[in-house]
Parts: C-alpha cells; structure tokens; sequence
C-alpha cells in the first residue's frame, strides 16, 4: 500500500529533517504525527487499524533513519580532482591572490549598489578566551596599564593563535600544503619559521569588497541547526538557488550556515574535528564553475566525518590548494541570516580586510555585511 501522500508532506515539511538522524523527541513527534493524521484520515479511506500500525511503523522507520548519506568517494577520485578543478597558471605564473583575482573593479560597484538600507552587522563571533572542547587556543587579553598612575592611559595586550575551530579568521592560501605543493605549484619549502615567502595573508592586504551571499541551511531544513555530519551536496545548493531565486556568479563570497554557534550555545562545546555539519567534497567543482571568489561558514567548511578516503578536510585542500581560493573560517552568521530574512534577501556588501601580518597563513578580522 502507498504510503498517504499528506503524510510525505509532514516528513518532509520543515518541522523534519530527514538528511539526519531524528533524537528520541523527535521521532516520538513524528510518530504522534503520523498516529494522528492517519485517526483524521481513517474515517474517510477506512484504513484497517492494521494499516494504521503498518503504516505508522514504516514512517517511524523512515523518518528515524541515518542521514542520507553523500556519495562516499575514494582517495583516487579526490587526488584526480587537483588536477582536474586547478586554476593553477589562469592569472600568471606568479599570481599569488587565486580567485580574489575574480573581484574586479566592475564587481566592487555592482557590490557597492547593494547597500540600500544602510543596516550593517558584524559577522566575526566573539573573541572565546575559555579552554573548550572546540577552542584548543583561547584568546588572551590582560592590561598593560590603566588608571592614572604613571600617566593617563590605559593599554592592553591581545594574543591569539587563531587556526582551529573557535575564532573567526581567513585562510592564506599557504595555510595548506598537499602532494608537497601550494596553490599556483609553489613548493611547501616556501614556508619556514620564518613566516610564507610566497601567498602569504598579505596578498590580500587591499582588503575584500564584493557581494556576500549567505546561504542559511538550517532555515531552508526548517531546523534550529543541521546536525552532526550532515552533508551540504550540490542538490542543497541547487535547491537553495532556486528557493531564493539568486544565481552565485563570479567573484562573490560565499557563506554557508550550519547554525554551528545556537547549537554550541544549546548543547555546549564540542569538537568540531571529528564531527559537524559542512560541505562535501563534491561541491568544490560547483564553486569552481560559479567562479565564486572566497568561501567561509561558521564552522571549519568541511562535513566530519568527510566521507573522503585518506582526507580528513578534502574541501579545505582542494579550495585553497587547487582552486586558490581563500576561506574564512568560524564565522558568527546568526546575525547577517536574520538581516537576510528580514530584509527578504540573501544578498549584501560583504567587506573586510586582514592584518598585515609579513609572511602570516591568516589573520583574525571582523567582517560586515551591509544591506
């Protein structure tokens, strides 16, 4: 027997995510559900109370299991796709910016036309000075003078080691290295305890002005935040591009949220290295032909587990070593998503700039969305 279509509708309406795995709560909500519509409907398809139960078991079975899972792909494939998606020599020999090449003047106007309310909110989360399971190196402040003794002033230091999954930063492209190579082929030895000689955070010291998209999942799932190893595929941002009628083109800055920072805050600290919502390696060829020019989210980018053979962040090598695309990392995005909603668009002025750290593999900011 077919399940009722109404039924499919509930399952997949936004009250349920069936991309993962339903808690014990929601899979007693889904059965009330179920239980109660196929009473509403019972009287008038005279369903057996043996349909009821076979019907409700099959949807509980559904609804409760794994998330659909992204193709798993083996390391070969992934190896291939360095060579397949490389934009290595497309600006130059020397070129050391990768796709921020993509933002051009044109863009900077275009991106400029986008402010139309003057709202502007922060997208960096604050800085987290406690040890924690995601925060392996907290923040440090202290003072280094105040009141009026010796003088008038009052100065402080700031300290941070800011790769990881806790402060929000951008990736230099000689952040990653693979196969003994960075982006554009400069060799690994390139980088000594010295700092980057080449495709250092200072490449992009002129700042970065262009359109931001957020691309909000969780909203679009109908749910707080994705959970735990859930795979954002091509499909989804296909699927969002058509629900929000905006097309990713050349030169914009991507920011996908997974709703990383109301989960934390829900259900505390965890680490992100091993499990957490992200992009699938198999997205990367879609942000290369979009010819989008940064990418960032509010976790670490990647899904964990990856579903990669041999790559623990597949997207992460393959964006900033083959592509040469910078990434920002740990982005606090509830802000600019609730902005996008309210004002009933996606689209904004993204700008921001690193420091100039000579020789840095990133650098902390705060970047602003103005609408």
């Amino acid at each position: 027997m077919a399940i009722p279509r109404i039924l499919i509708s509930i399952l997949l309406s936004g009250g349920f995510n069936l991309n993962r795995r339903a808690g014990p709560c929601e899979g007693v909500m889904r059965l009330l559900t179920a239980i109660t519509v196929l009473r509403i409907l019972a009287p008038k398809r005279r369903f057996t109370m043996n349909y009821i139960r076979t019907q409700v078991v099959f949807i509980v079975l559904l609804s409760l299991l794994p998330a659909a899972q992204a193709q798993q792909l083996d390391q070969a494939t992934v190896d291939g796709w360095f060579e397949t998606l490389s934009n290595w020599g497309r600006w130059g020999p020397d070129d050391e910016k990768g796709t921020v090449n993509l933002i051009t003047e044109e863009t900077r106007v275009a991106a400029a036309r986008l402010v139309r309310t003057g709202v502007s909110v922060s997208m960096a989360h604050e800085l987290l000075e406690e040890e924690a399971a995601d925060n392996f190196s907290p923040f440090e402040h202290r003072m280094t003078s105040f009141g009026s003794s010796p003088g008038p002033w009052s100065g402080d230091f700031v300290g941070v080691s800011y790769h990881g999954y806790a402060h929000s930063h951008l990736d230099a492209l000689c952040h990653r290295f693979q196969f003994g190579t960075m982006y554009n082929g400069y060799p690994e030895d390139e980088v000594t305890e010295e700092g980057c000689a080449k495709l250092a955070i200072t490449s992009f010291g002129d700042g970065i002005f262009g359109r931001g998209i957020v691309m909000d999942f969780p909203a679009m799932r109908g749910v707080d935040w994705l959970e735990n190893g859930t795979a954002i595929t091509t499909e989804w941002l296909d699927e969002w591009e058509e629900l929000h009628g905006v097309t990713v083109g050349a030169g914009d800055i991507v920011l996908i949220r997974t709703g990383r920072w109301p989960r934390r805050e829900a259900l505390g600290p965890w680490n992100l290295a091993n499990d957490s919502a992200g992009l699938h390696a198999s997205t990367v060829q879609w942000f290369k032909e979009r010819d989008v020019a940064l990418i960032g989210s509010d976790s670490a980018l990647d899904v964990k587990p990856s579903g990669v053979e041999g790559y623990n962040s597949p997207v992460h090598a393959l964006v900033l070593v083959a592509l040469g695309m910078p990434i920002f990392d740990n982005l606090d995005l509830e802000a600019v998503a609730a902005e996008a909603e309210r004002h009933g668009r996606p689209e904004f002025l993204f700008t921001t700039a690193p420091l100039r750290v000579s020789g840095g593999t990133g650098s902390p900011l705060n970047p602003i969305a103005t609408f």
